[in-house]
């Protein structure tokens, strides 16, 4: 839905404030790779957010709400447009089809587990959500695409992102030992980077410190690995439809009404372009050199959005929620790692 004059004008604040956050986040990502720039774009985002409400004496941020409003939810759905960039159908019969048993498996149990485990850690439905498509497909990438379809606070956000972020620092020093107490050859550690951390940064941190191939093998499973969120997203979309909208899918289908439109509509309209830039990377209007910049601004789209969500994030929120879901973010990313290792083994792949 194209903005107004009006609309763009009074987003303009809330956006600068983001890309200033942004920039500053990316150039410590740069410093510290380990880090990243997601996560200090949250942080920074959220003590600039404490400061603001502290000065107006009020719940909102005054000026910037509108910016920031709309940089967490469209400039964070154009980034997983730009992350189709990075894939090639050709790649993903290649590596996926060697990895699927490991992804697929780890995926079910670690969605599996957030649901029962968080209901059972009385963790709220999105957040559990959140920390459970971050850990099981891409980290802050997966949280990004399930935010806006799923409607989930800031708050929420920031924290499921801090969890996710704490175990890839725990997984840069942790995996390696663990791959050289199991003997794990090169191929044999790159998929279980790959299918064991999340974001990209920790995973190319991780397995290149086992060596260049387990780094070259783990960067194209998680890359095949981002393919996941496209059925979760479309999955959680018509739940989403379903349990708020039950009425606008309720009438009888006609001629003009078949299902095909209503699956269309619980389509988001990123994951669709999301599709299409795939696609275009496949015949070649997309060359396979144009990929690391479109990676480069995606990620870079992906900090400016952590930046807001930082921003209009409620610390009061996040006192609220407790350890409980830390400690759900910390079992689900020890069950994945097993699991990963457990289906490599039962598979003969170890």
């Amino acid at each position: 839905m194209p903005l107004s004059r009006s609309a763009v004008a009074a987003a303009l604040p809330g956006l600068a404030l983001a890309l200033v956050i942004g920039v500053v986040a990316t150039l410590v990502g740069r410093l510290v790779p380990v880090v990243g720039g997601p996560v200090p774009a949250v942080v920074l985002g959220a003590l600039v957010g404490a400061v603001l409400r502290r000065r107006r004496g009020a719940g909102d941020l005054g000026p910037v709400q509108p910016g920031v409003k709309f940089a967490s939810s469209r400039v964070l759905q154009a980034a997983v447009v730009l992350l189709g960039a990075q894939l090639s159908i050709g790649e993903v019969v290649r590596i996926g089809g060697e990895t699927l048993p490991v992804m697929l498996t780890t995926l079910v149990v670690c969605l599996a587990a957030a649901w029962s485990l968080g209901r059972l850690l009385r963790v709220s439905s999105a957040l559990r959500t959140l920390i459970g498509v971050g850990t099981g497909i891409c980290g802050a990438s997966a949280i990004a695409a399930v935010t806006p379809v799923i409607g989930a606070a800031s708050a929420e956000v920031a924290y499921a992102v801090s969890t996710i972020f704490l175990c890839n620092i725990a997984a840069v020093f942790v995996f390696p030992v663990v791959g050289h107490a199991f003997g794990l050859s090169q191929h044999a550690f790159g998929v279980f980077a790959g299918t064991a951390v999340n974001d990209t940064s920790s995973v190319v941190a991780t397995a290149t410190i086992y060596g260049r191939q387990a780094t070259d093998t783990a960067v194209v499973v998680k890359l095949v690995r981002t393919l996941m969120i496209i059925p979760i997203v479309v999955g959680l979309a018509g739940l989403e439809a379903r349990r708020t909208a039950r009425t606008d899918l309720a009438p009888a289908s006609g001629p003009g009404r078949a299902g095909g439109v209503r699956v269309l509509r619980l389509v988001p309209w990123f994951l669709v372009g999301f599709l299409v830039v795939v696609l275009l990377r496949t015949v070649g209007v997309l060359p396979a050199a144009a990929a690391p910049g479109f990676s480069t601004v995606a990620t870079f789209l992906i900090t400016v959005a952590l930046g807001a969500i930082g921003v209009s994030t409620d610390f009061g929120a996040l006192r609220r929620a407790g350890f409980r879901p830390m400690l759900l973010g910390i079992a689900l990313w020890v069950l994945v790692a097993g699991t990963s290792l457990g289906v490599q083994a039962a598979l003969g792949q170890l």
